[in-house]
């Protein structure tokens, strides 16, 4: 017979564990049945999560919104039953099989099919196929009972056994999570709510065979530069009566036509190199030169993809089952090699991506879980997110080792989309224990996820952890991390075991240098704390504070104020920027410390509210564009790339709260987001600034301060980046406006712009007006502190803008903005800006609601007098309102 599968989605109930009843779990469900009693309420939708049921129920209010997170913690600590019947598949043969597959289990949960237990679980991220005695099932009515437990309580109850250890801080969860395989971030992180969530939250399914293909690996492979040929070797399990298999079909399909490329058979007995009837490597071995397009990331070509089928075949070519993946054909390789000269950190190593040959600066964000509720998730909400880092010129995506294995629709999409992927297992700033139970446990939980993403394209690297090393050597020593075990050894050799062709691993993030160090700037990849965090240093300090690779950095911000007017719910009195619910929905550490630091550094305080939130964003917008700029800079050519990467902390939020995303959990990008885009563009220019009077001082290099006002000036440096693979000709325009009066600056040369690096265009005093004099006695200065200097790549023909930035004088709150003279036009789904005067920060909104309809070109803008800019707003209707505002303005001018 061949395979079936049944999705268990149907007619579910649940309820809340009697805990005054003290018997067992069957117990308590017969004496419902018995006492004719009707605790049980019909599941939402299915795979499912208590706190949604609750919430769709009335029993629990969103937590999400006001304070109602603290209402539902007794949520946690309850035990919750899950209960299905079924009926067997018609057709049965006498020497079928059957088998219950769980794809996931959240977390500590008995499973009991008609009164027996057959299944105990205890980590979230496994998949659990359970082998079923065909004899024991009835044909019409199989009971299907899960029994969660409290993990937040089994945690405790493993600390009291294991001893306690630490963990993060205190706003990174109850060091207790390190004992228990559940998504780390439902204990609380320094942006997400406590929700400590249970339930069947991915797929169960019944399985009923004769004989099955139960591990399919399309090996799609391609040989080293420069020749990059692709190949494919299929590798096949087989489950069940596997002498009823006599062949197995290959094909390998061009995905989307499904035009047929290759197409052999494969006879079992011929399985020569298998170790066993049921295991042969190496099925198919074909050589694909001229045949198949490679994949590459976006950016750099097409995401050329293909579906291998695998045909189990029983006598008389009967099928006996059918399975596919799809793959695409790339060689990715991480890259640590001395460089040839050093930079401001010494020599060290590279830690770079090459992809086909090519070597790339990834520049991306770091994935978070996108939702405290995991099953609130659809396709078309990872499809919208993922998107959005696409179209915001990003060609990386870290998924973080404190959330969970996504599932394989997000790693669909990075493939369609030709986003890499740098996947973390599942541990994150902890001191995770390594005794030999757990060790195996972790072992399987790699085993499952390995074998499930290793034919993905987009798979990039495959990472042991987040922060554990560094977090045991800022507290102590290196000894004290026991779970070195599972970075060093377990992981990778799951990984090299089971990829072939290999997929890069790295112990931790970060990691690097001698002696387990997680700072060294030359070697590995660091995360750069010390700006909002650590030391606490000023955003400007990006340029001296790099590495080799920056994997994590970010300053937060305000969301859109939409999503805080959402968290409110009406409550207009705590709508204040130091208001009790303004601090339940930011859990930043000292964030109202930090905040205060870096925005009365560089901006004036103000009372209005809104604009307050504005002035977040800016600050985040700022911030974070000039780490991408400063350290995109520093890829400077082969064998001097100084900085292979960024990657932003973080793209998106869990819940409506304020933190380091880009954009909100409602997907509404803040202003930080357009900056991004425009930084990782592939043609991009820079401007540092280099005050004078500050070079020997403690303040940053870009600050006037005061007595500096009526210093010589400043020094101007300006760059470009190209990350194409063809050198480019194009026009540089210097153009300098005086905030203060009608002086202006023009400058334009012919430049060329190496490729796939930065090269350095000018180093040069500052253009600027003279200073007025009182009298004949006062030398006359050259006064640069209320410049604007703005740089402009074109085309040399078309004279097509390729490229745009304006670098004003800092810090902004002694800056007099004046009257802009702003004219924006509305002409269908086009915005045109043009300005008299120069404009930072230009902010485009509308009152979509939803805040994914109208999807924009770019925001977020500087202007220049003389310089429009059109932006399209695709989806933008004639019924929405149009409204902007702009650094320096407190208000909001409607269109």
């Amino acid at each position: 017979m061949a395979v079936r599968v049944l999705v268990l989605d149907a007619e579910w109930y649940w309820k809340e564990r009697d805990s005054t009843m003290h018997t067992s779990v069957l117990d308590e469900v017969i004496e419902d049945s018995q006492q004719r009693r009707s605790p049980w309420t019909a599941a939402r939708k299915f795979p499912s999560e208590i706190h949604v049921e609750l919430m769709h129920a009335g029993r629990i209010p969103d937590p999400f919104i006001d304070f109602n997170e603290h209402h539902v913690q007794w949520v946690g600590e309850q035990e919750w039953l899950y209960y299905c019947s079924f009926a067997l598949p018609e057709g049965q043969s006498e020497d079928s099989l059957s088998e219950l597959h769980f794809e996931g289990l959240d977390t500590i949960c008995d499973v009991f099919l008609n009164g027996e237990r057959i299944l105990s679980t205890d980590n979230m991220f496994r998949l659990y196929p359970v082998p079923l005695d065909i004899s024991s099932l009835h044909p019409h009515d199989n009971k299907l009972l899960l029994h969660f437990k409290s993990a937040k309580l089994v945690a405790k109850e493993l600390e009291a056994k294991y001893g306690r250890v630490r963990a993060g801080s205190t706003n990174l969860g109850d060091p207790s999570r390190v004992y228990v395989r559940k998504a780390q971030y439902g204990w609380r992180w320094d942006w997400g709510p406590e929700l400590m969530t249970c339930g069947p939250y991915r797929p169960i399914s019944l399985v009923t065979y004769t004989a099955r293909i139960s591990s399919l690996h399309a090996r799609a492979a391609v040989s080293a530069a420069p020749t990059l040929v692709p190949s494919l070797a299929v590798d096949i399990e087989v489950s069940g009566n596997a002498t009823r298999a006599k062949a197995v079909r290959i094909v390998l399909k061009k995905d989307g036509s499904g035009d047929v490329l290759r197409e052999e058979l494969a006879p079992i007995l011929e399985w020569s190199n298998g170790a066993s009837l049921n295991k042969a490597d190496g099925v198919v071995a074909w050589d694909l030169r001229d045949a198949v397009h490679l994949w590459w990331p976006v950016g750099y070509g097409q995401q050329a993809l293909y579906t291998v089928e695998a045909t189990l075949l029983a006598e008389g070519s009967k099928i006996l089952d059918v399975a596919s993946q799809r793959v695409g054909f790339r060689r990715v390789e991480l890259i640590q090699e001395p460089l040839q000269e050093a930079d401001q950190y010494g020599t060290g190593t590279t830690f770079l991506f090459e992809v086909n040959g090519v070597r790339m600066f990834m520049g991306g964000s770091n994935w978070i879980p996108a939702h405290s509720f995991l099953t609130e998730l659809t396709p078309e909400r990872y499809r919208a997110w993922l998107t959005l880092l696409r179209d915001g010129n990003q060609n990386m995506v870290r998924l973080w080792g404190g959330g969970v294995y996504e599932p394989d629709v997000f790693y669909d999409t990075c493939d369609e989309l030709g986003i890499l992927v740098w996947q973390d297992f599942q541990f994150a700033c902890g001191v995770y224990p390594a005794h030999n139970e757990f060790v195996e446990n972790v072992r399987k939980e790699a085993e499952d996820n390995v074998k499930r993403l290793r034919h993905h394209p987009s798979i990039a690297l495959m990472c042991g952890n987040n922060e554990d090393y560094q977090q045991v050597l800022q507290w102590g020593g290196i000894s004290d991390l026991p779970a070195r075990r599972i970075y060093e050894h377990v992981l990778p050799e799951v990984v090299e075991r089971l990829t072939d062709p290999s997929i890069p691993y790295h112990r931790g993030s970060p990691y690097g240098g001698k002696g387990w160090d997680t700072t060294d700037r030359t070697v590995g990849d660091v995360h750069q704390w010390d700006i909002w965090g650590g030391k606490e240093r000023p955003w400007q300090e990006y340029a001296e504070r790099g590495g080799r690779f920056v994997s994590e950095f970010g300053i937060p911000s305000f969301p859109d104020i939409r999503t805080i007017d959402h968290w409110l719910a009406g409550d207009t009195k705590e709508r204040w920027a130091q208001s009790k619910l303004m601090a339940q929905h930011n859990r930043a550490g000292n964030h109202e410390r930090r905040f205060a630091v870096l925005m009365n550094e560089n901006f004036r305080i103000t009372s209005d509210f809104d604009t307050h939130v504005y002035n977040t964003q800016l600050m985040q917008s700022e911030a974070v564009s000039f780490a991408y700029r400063i350290w995109r800079r520093a890829w400077k050519g082969r064998g001097k790339e100084y900085t292979a990467g960024a990657l932003v902390w973080q793209l998106n939020d869990c819940w409506p709260v304020t933190s380091w995303a880009i954009a909100d959990f409602f997907l509404r990008a803040k202003p930080v987001y357009y900056t991004i885009k425009r930084e990782l563009a592939p043609l991009t220019v820079g401007i540092l600034r280099t005050v004078h009077k500050n070079r020997e001082n403690d303040r940053p290099k870009q600050f006037y301060e005061f007595g500096a006002f009526r210093s010589t000036g400043a020094t101007i440096e300006v760059w470009a980046c190209n990350s194409t693979l063809q050198a480019r000709q194009v026009k540089l325009t210097l153009h300098c406006a005086d905030l203060n009066s009608t002086w202006y600056y023009l400058e334009e040369s012919i430049v060329t712009l190496h490729a796939n690096q930065s090269t350095e265009l000018l180093n040069r005093p500052c253009p600027c007006p003279p200073s007025p004099t009182s009298d004949n006695l006062s030398p006359r200065l050259t006064m640069s502190h209320s410049v604007v200097v703005a740089a402009r790549l074109a085309d040399c023909q078309s004279g097509e803008v390729l490229a745009r930035y304006a670098d004003w004088p800092q810090p902004f709150k002694y800056v007099d903005p004046p009257d802009p003279r702003l004219q924006c036009d509305r002409i269908g789904e086009r915005i045109i800006v043009r300005a008299e005067n120069p404009v930072k920060g230009l902010f485009l909104i509308t009152d979509d609601d939803t805040g994914e309809l109208v999807k924009w070109s770019d925001n977020a803008l500087d202007l220049m007098p003389g310089d429009e800019q059109t932006v399209a707003a695709k989806g933008l209707q004639h019924s929405m309102t149009l409204s902007y505002t702009y650094f320096g303005s407190e208000q909001v001018y409607e269109v």
